[in-house]
C-alpha cells in the first residue's frame, strides 16, 4: 500500500462534494490549522457553540479570536465574510456537491462522523496552487514522490498527513456512506464553550516558563543533584 492510496481517496472524495482539489489529513482540526498557518490570518470567529479544539487554534496559533453566537449548520466561517480566505470549519458536511467555491472547507472523518474512520479529514479547494502547498506543509515539508532525503525541502511542514491506511479504510466506506443519509446535527450537540473556565481563566493559570532566571536555575540544578 503506498500513498497513491491516499490521492485516489482524495479525488473521490474531491468528485463527491464538487471541489476541484482535496488535500487528506489526519483531522479536521489540523486541516484548519493548516489553512490557518498559509492564510496569516490574524483574527478567527469561533461559534460559542462548536468543538473544543477550534478555540485552541487561535491560542496554537497566536492570534486572536472573537466569540460569535451563531446558529450554524453544516459549516461555519472562521474568517470575516469579505476576507480573501473563506476558511470553513465544515466538519458536519455530508451532501453531494455542497463545496462552496472560492472556500477552504474541512471535513471530518472522526469516528462519529457520516464518514466514520476513526480519525481523519480533509480540506476542499478550488486553488490548485494552494492545495499543492498545503500538501506539502501537511507531509513535513516533502512531497509524496520522491524520498525525502533527497530532496531540497522549502516549506515548513507539519505531521499531518493522512495514512495510506486510512485512505483504504475510506475507500472501502465511501460507498455505503455516499448512499446512506446523514445524521442532522443541530446547535446543541455542542456546548457554550464560554461557560468553561479553561477560556476565561487558562492563561492566568499557566506557569512563566520564560521567567527563570540564574539563580532559579541553580536552585533546580542542586535539587535534582541531590
Amino acid at each position: 500500500m503506498s500513498f497513491n492510496t491516499v490521492q485516489t481517496f482524495e479525488r473521490e472524495v474531491a468528485t463527491f462534494f464538487g471541489s476541484p482539489y482535496a488535500v487528506a489529513v489526519d483531522s479536521c482540526t489540523h486541516g484548519l490549522e493548516l489553512c490557518l498557518r498559509f492564510s496569516g490570518v490574524e483574527l478567527i470567529n469561533v461559534p460559542r457553540h462548536t468543538y473544543i479544539s477550534i478555540p485552541f487554534l487561535a491560542d496554537k496559533l497566536n492570534i486572536k479570536r472573537e466569540w460569535k453566537i451563531e446558529n450554524w449548520k453544516d459549516y461555519y466561517n472562521l474568517t470575516d465574510k469579505d476576507s480573501r480566505w473563506n476558511i470553513m470549519d465544515a466538519a458536519v458536511l455530508w451532501k453531494k456537491n455542497s463545496y462552496i467555491p472560492g472556500t477552504y472547507m474541512c471535513i471530518s472523518f472522526q469516528f462519529q462522523k457520516h464518514l466514520s474512520l476513526g480519525r481523519g479529514g480533509i480540506i476542499l479547494t478550488d486553488n490548485e496552487d494552494s492545495a499543492k502547498e498545503l500538501k506539502k506543509m501537511s507531509y513535513d515539508g516533502r512531497a509524496f514522490d520522491t524520498p525525502w532525503r533527497e530532496q531540497n525541502i522549502k516549506t515548513i511542514g507539519y505531521h499531518y498527513y493522512m495514512t495510506p491506511e486510512t485512505a483504504q479504510n475510506g475507500l472501502d466506506k465511501l460507498p455505503a456512506a455516499i448512499e446512506a443519509t446523514p445524521r442532522d446535527w443541530v446547535i446543541d450537540d455542542w456546548p457554550d464553550l464560554t461557560r468553561m473556565e479553561v477560556f476565561d481563566e487558562a492563561r492566568e493559570k499557566e506557569p512563566d516558563y520564560k521567567t527563570f532566571n540564574k539563580s532559579d536555575l541553580d536552585t533546580i540544578f542542586h535539587i535534582f543533584k541531590k
